[in-house]
């Protein structure tokens, strides 16, 4: 029986995009229906993620003139992660694997087929992971590299150069429905899940519509959220600095008493203002990244929903 395939694609203002896309997502799970690589019930499933343009009404479109389409409109903004969340928990039981990938279409859309070998050869997780950023702008290039390195560097375990396209099996998803994070970076839980994993490379294109989602402002702030979400290195850290400058003061402690002692005292108001604006900046820092600690654990007590589905409609 050939597999049932289910493509997964948050949208988020993709107005401009969307025609594109839908055109070339179509014709791709048509053609490996024609050819009985993929089930006739596979399905492609545009998720609105609280648009402000006429993303919902296209998506809308396109599952009356398209039995491979499906939609998903979240009741309100939920934010990539969250959108890209209640598309595959909705599709769980639907498919015998889904992929996720953006409506962008930067991620070429030519390694879903290979995703699909390596899961027939047993894989439960298959990552989408880029080959080269020869497309992308040198700022983004470093600024993107930077941020893998970043994450692996502070203790969050990332996949270098994957971002949010990958294929998970039926038995994946349901076992990712157990991770109940309020605060969810998908790129270092998904490798929690464990099971049979393989890789594929494909290179990444130009995004020809629109305005990335994911600017450097956006990026620092999603850094922290996945590093304080799957790591208390940044703590550690905090930690080992203080122990640092305990053995630092009593060193000068004890310069200072052989100082006093042997008459050589002198006026040290520099050297006393400086440490005291240092120390100071110091626990301000450890007193914000503590703190951001407790507001996710401020969050998670909470156990809110996650996402709230507004409307599911296709066939």
């Amino acid at each position: 029986m050939s597999t049932v395939l289910y493509l997964v694609v948050p949208c988020y203002n993709e107005e401009e995009t969307l025609p594109t896309t839908e055109k070339a997502l179509s014709e791709l799970m048509s053609d490996m229906i024609k050819r009985g690589r993929i089930s006739e019930n596979s399905r492609i499933v545009f998720v609105n993620d609280g648009s402000k343009d006429k993303t919902w009404e296209l998506i809308e479109k396109y599952t009356e003139e398209n039995i491979l389409i499906k939609g998903i409109k979240l009741s309100r903004n939920k934010g990539h992660q969250n959108a890209l969340l209640a598309g595959l928990m909705t599709v769980k039981d639907e498919c015998d694997c889904a992929v996720s990938l953006d409506a962008d279409l930067q991620d070429d859309i030519g390694a879903v087929e290979k995703m699909l070998d390596e899961f027939e050869d047993g894989c439960e997780i298959v990552y989408g992971v880029r080959s080269k950023r020869e497309k992308d702008t040198l700022f983004k290039r470093a600024t993107a590299q930077g941020f893998y390195k970043f994450m692996r560097f502070m203790g969050a375990d990332v996949i270098y150069d994957h971002a949010d396209y990958r294929l998970m099996s039926r038995r994946a998803l349901h076992e990712l429905e157990n991770f109940k994070e309020v605060n969810l970076f998908l790129r270092g839980i998904v490798p929690m899940i464990g099971f049979k994993t393989g890789t594929v490379m494909y290179e990444r294109g130009v995004r020809e519509y629109g305005e990335s989602k994911y600017p450097l402002k956006k990026m620092l702030s999603f850094a922290v959220d996945g590093i304080t979400s799957l790591s208390i290195k940044p703590i550690r850290f905090i930690t080992t600095l203080g122990v640092l400058l305990l053995f630092a003061s009593i060193i000068m402690l004890a310069y200072s008493l052989v100082r006093h002692f042997t008459g050589h005292t002198e006026l040290g108001w520099t050297s006393l203002i400086v440490s005291i604006w240092g120390i100071g900046g110091l626990q301000l820092f450890a007193i914000g990244v503590v703190g951001e600690y407790i507001g996710k654990i401020y969050l998670e007590t909470k156990e809110r929903p996650r996402f709230i589905i507004d409307k599911y409609i296709g066939k």
